[in-house]
């Protein structure tokens, strides 16, 4: 009977051991369209990322959008060993702060207290690599003005 006992619960940890591992290697369903917007009003139209121009066309790698400040300074450091899939957090979760400061309001900030304004991080983040990338590649096609990221609001 013992030995009995000890197979079936031999079984039924290999078979939770299977659906764990399957769980994590399935990962993350990653919408290749999606809007990106804070909860926040915004004063220009809503920015449509997709992750197929940027990872699959443009080669860029998923750490140079998901990426961490491990010595608190404010400089992001890219995860490199990012994939599609892998769970990553949304930018609102480290940029708390909702809108933009600028002007005479963000006078006197460093870059890492500015950062903490989403639309900020957000901007210094795309608009830096937007300019990195056409520096890099010799081009202009990744767009570095409002109006080619943030096209006119439909009335």
């Amino acid at each position: 009977m013992k030995k009995r006992s000890l197979l079936i619960v031999a079984l039924i940890v290999g078979m939770a051991t299977l659906f764990v591992a399957a769980g994590i290697y399935a990962g993350t369903e990653v919408k290749d369209e999606f809007e990106m917007k804070g909860d926040y009003k915004h004063k220009k139209s809503i920015v449509n990322f997709t992750h197929k121009k940027h990872n699959v066309d443009y080669k860029i790698g998923c750490g140079e959008c998901h990426h961490v400040d491990k010595d608190g300074d404010g400089k992001a450091e890219p995860l490199n060993d990012l994939k599609m899939g892998d769970a990553v957090q949304k930018c609102m979760e480290c940029h708390k702060k909702p809108g933009e400061i600028k002007g005479k309001k963000a006078k006197g900030m460093k870059k890492p207290q500015k950062r903490e304004y989403h639309a900020n991080a957000v901007h210094d983040n795309c608009v830096g690599c937007h300019k990195d990338y056409n520096k890099k590649n010799k081009t202009k096609v990744a767009p570095q003005t409002c109006k080619k990221c943030h096209p006119k609001k439909k009335k």
